[in-house]
């Protein structure tokens, strides 16, 4: 076999094999795994994602257009049977599946600026509550931020 036909050889057997390996994946995180229903445009949204992703949950994100811009929180989600309303911080739902109590879920009414993925540079944080939310829909503070 003339070495330009090796070459080629060698290179193709190179290339397939490079090509056949696999490709290294980010790890994924082992946490809770926790459905976030949002807007598409919400960009708010993503960052308390990102923040949930950096306190270890795996986030399945759901886009959703029915999510109704009136209402008190800009997206819901559900973690371990719980519903989880608004930018509430990983510590207070990391505390949620700890204690395990009798309620629906968590929520952050409105949009406070500094909670989670609405952190804004070189603004100062609001202060804001995360509310416990019965089964009957009414609420009592749970965590003062």
């Amino acid at each position: 076999m003339p070495w330009r036909c090796r070459l080629r050889f060698v290179c193709a057997l190179l290339l397939a094999s490079i090509l056949a390996s696999p490709l290294p994946v980010r790890a994924e995180a082992e946490g809770p795994l926790i459905t976030v229903v949002r807007s598409a445009s919400c960009e708010c949204c993503r960052q308390w994602e990102r923040h949930l992703e950096a306190a270890g949950f795996r986030i399945n994100d759901q886009i959703s257009d029915s999510i109704d811009p009136t209402q008190a929180y800009c997206h819901t989600a559900s973690v371990a049977g719980y519903r989880i309303d608004g930018h509430v911080p990983a510590a207070s739902v990391q505390r949620l599946l700890a204690e395990r109590p009798d309620i629906r879920g968590l929520g952050v009414p409105g949009m406070p600026i500094g909670s989670p993925g609405m952190e804004m540079e070189g603004v100062e944080a609001d202060p804001y509550v995360v509310v416990a939310i019965a089964h009957d829909g009414s609420t009592r503070v749970l965590e003062r931020y």
